[in-house]
């Protein structure tokens, strides 16, 4: 098998569990995979996807597909408590599970116990564990009854799925998730991952826009991101806001969560003009609503990123040590800023060996960026 995990202390322990559950579950899985398969009869869907926010969203693109290939079908889907917030309204979806795993989240092991009691309960006739994880195969999959439960064999855990969904290297994971249903027969032709934002939630927007002196066109700028390394330098951003700023008259809207406020705070003090701060004004889904107005969005790789990239907004996106093949906004309204480095294509994002430190990030200048904005402004 090929596993798709870069760092070397979690790859030999997934290898190692991977044997041990080989040696205890290797002859029980054989026997299932030999059962004859009927897709065609399946009421109940489960979707396991709880980590992170951004491929939660780029999970999303298979619910059509599913709900249209069963039609009769319920499809529940279990994701975090933030990433159920963007399901709400879902018209694919017929219940939103919310859970924070203790392997991606700070919970505690406790509450795993009392959810996990709780999914036993249930059964289903088919479970999409859509990350590939081994972590969600055996500890959420794996105990949860159902006659088929799928994913890929790429970081463990293969030997306690019924079907493992064929991996044909890297991609955008957007089309990573569309296979798995390709793989259930589904058309892939028509894909939604809309946020659905109520009437309500979309007027309450507008209000605090119009509040803040927005009426038309206007650019959104979010800088931060949940990995470090992911960031492009706050002082940057300065100069590429007042460089936008200095030649175009669009108002100029700074996102940011509540954690992102001291972020916020450095870019806007060494700035020349004066931006609009809604920085931890909204929650997530008036974050939504925020880029769905947006004229043209500047951001990292990021969850919001994907926000953008599911409502359609003109996105330039600035990568360092990510992958823009597997993470770039999904579609053809965006721009890529990036510099090539060697170490990128084996960097497991989350720190950086290398000297000089950071140099995928630090490589981007100014001008990069607004010369891929000026280039996507000319052609919306």
């Amino acid at each position: 098998m090929q596993y798709k995990i870069i760092n070397k202390k979690k790859l030999y322990l997934t290898i190692i569990v991977d044997w041990v559950l080989k040696i205890l579950f290797g002859s029980v899985t054989v026997f299932k995979k030999k059962e004859n398969t009927d897709f065609n009869r399946i009421q109940k869907i489960l979707i396991i996807r709880t980590a992170y926010l951004g491929d939660i969203l780029m999970t999303l693109p298979i619910l059509r597909p599913l709900k249209e290939r069963f039609i009769n079908s319920k499809i529940i889907f279990l994701t975090s408590k933030l990433g159920g917030q963007l399901l709400l309204n879902n018209p694919y979806v017929d219940k939103i599970m919310e859970y924070d795993p203790f392997w991606f989240y700070s919970s505690k092991k406790r509450e795993y116990l009392k959810f996990i009691k709780y999914l036993k309960k249930e059964s289903f006739d088919l479970i999409i564990e859509a990350r590939g994880d081994i972590r969600d195969i055996l500890l959420l999959l794996f105990p949860t009854r159902s006659k088929y439960k799928i994913s890929y064999n790429v970081g463990g855990g293969g030997d306690l799925l019924t079907h493992v969904v064929p991996y044909n290297g890297l991609k955008h994971k957007v089309e990573y998730h569309l296979d798995m249903v390709r793989y259930l027969g589904c058309n892939t032709n028509a894909i939604d991952w809309n946020i659905y934002l109520t009437e309500k939630e979309k007027n309450k927007i507008a209000e605090l826009l119009i509040m803040n002196g927005v009426h038309d066109a206007f650019i959104s700028v979010h800088p931060g991101a949940r990995l470090p390394l992911k960031r492009w330098p706050g002082e940057r951003y300065a100069g590429l806001c007042d460089m936008i700023m200095e030649k175009y008259s669009f108002p100029l809207v700074l996102l940011g969560s509540r954690e992102e406020n001291e972020l916020i705070e450095e870019i806007i003090s060494k700035m020349k003009n004066k931006p609009i701060d809604l920085a931890g004004q909204t929650n997530i889904r008036g974050l939504a609503g925020i880029l769905s107005r947006t004229t043209l969005f500047i951001c990292n790789d990021s969850a919001p990123m994907h926000i953008a990239a599911a409502l359609k907004t003109p996105t330039v996106a600035i990568f360092g040590p990510s992958k823009n093949i597997e993470t770039m906004p999904y579609g053809n309204m965006n721009k890529i800023v990036e510099k090539e480095f060697p170490c990128r294509y084996r960097c497991d994002e989350s720190s950086c060996h290398n000297k000089p430190f950071h140099a995928c990030m630090d490589a981007i200048e100014v001008t990069d960026v607004f010369e891929r904005f000026d280039e996507l402004l000319k052609e919306i």
